[in-house]
């Protein structure tokens, strides 16, 4: 294999989805698309993520130290790339049809439809030059409880699921089908 050198970039390198819940400042939810999402162990499993740049989600977050984040699968794709390709200082992005319900324990939105939701509280803030990388504890995990079945193996229930990742600015299955660029998948929302 004979490798060169490219521009800093991270392409090739897929990452899993997430769609974070939030509150606004007079309640009402925000959801916001995300794939800088991975874990870390210090005493316990949590989550680090980051968010660049001005966002209503991040906004929510750094107010609030908490939100969630829901599990972007083969069947919330549309949904979820409308949430990333659409400004949440627009009035009309939450005007869409969602199912949404509330943490278990945490007072976050949360996406019916996602088979694995994280409840997430923020433990520390580390500020970059235009972003924010957040490390968080696993307040609870909501999952379907089909993913707890001996039914299945575990590879037969992530198929089954669907979870989508993203590289190249293209979405792709869990099986590695393309699935669209970004910005496509939100064609076939039903907006009634």
């Amino acid at each position: 294999m004979t490798k060169i050198s490219v521009k800093p970039y991270n392409d090739f390198c897929p990452q899993t989805l997430f769609i974070y819940g939030t509150n606004n400042e007079d309640g009402t939810p925000d959801f916001g698309l995300f794939c800088w999402f991975s874990y870390y162990w210090d005493s316990e499993m949590g989550v680090m993520c980051a968010i660049g740049g001005s966002k209503t989600t991040r906004e929510n977050i750094e107010r609030e130290k908490i939100f969630s984040a829901n599990l972007v699968t083969e069947e919330l794709l549309p949904l979820a790339d409308y949430l990333g390709c659409t400004s949440g200082r627009s009035d009309e992005k939450m005007k869409i049809g969602m199912d949404i319900g509330k943490g278990s324990v945490l007072d976050v939105p949360v996406l019916n439809l996602s088979p694995v939701t994280y409840e997430l509280e923020v433990k520390d803030f580390i500020p970059q030059k235009d972003g924010v990388v957040m490390l968080c504890r696993m307040r609870n995990v909501l999952q379907d409880e089909k993913l707890l079945s001996k039914d299945k193996t575990d590879t037969e229930k992530l198929i089954d699921i669907a979870p989508v990742r993203t590289t190249c600015k293209r979405y792709f299955g869990y099986k590695g089908e393309d699935l669209g660029a970004w910005g496509e998948p939100m064609k076939a929302l039903s907006r009634d």
